[in-house]
């Protein structure tokens, strides 16, 4: 069966690109991306859990964190010339964080 280049299988293809590029290549670089990956969400747990000790409510946290990632995807979009392992960490970190995020809403129902 022949596959066709169409809009979809190209996005999907880049996203599977991206994704396998975090966990490929040498020791190092797989080894950052992965202690990124668990720093993003450990980072954002226990912001969640400090600030719901102090204040009581988690969704005073969440917009800023989602500000600050989004900060982030900006001064990529920015920088001409990005230092590739800097940006692996830093794009992992986002995806851990936001994986938190995610999980901390499944886990208030909503």
């Amino acid at each position: 069966m022949v596959k066709h280049r169409t809009g979809y299988s190209q996005l999907i293809d880049r996203i599977s690109d991206e994704f396998a590029s975090s966990f490929s290549g040498s020791w190092r670089k797989r080894s950052i991306g992965l202690l990124s990956l668990l720093f993003g969400y450990y980072l954002a747990s226990s912001l969640f859990a400090y600030y719901l000790q102090r204040t009581g409510q988690r969704v005073l946290i969440v917009p800023l964190i989602i500000i600050v990632i989004e900060l982030l995807v900006r001064l990529k979009r920015i920088v001409k010339q990005p230092i590739k392992v800097y940006w692996l960490s830093i794009d992992n970190i986002r995806i851990g964080v936001t994986y938190a995020i995610v999980l901390e809403a499944f886990k208030l129902g909503s």
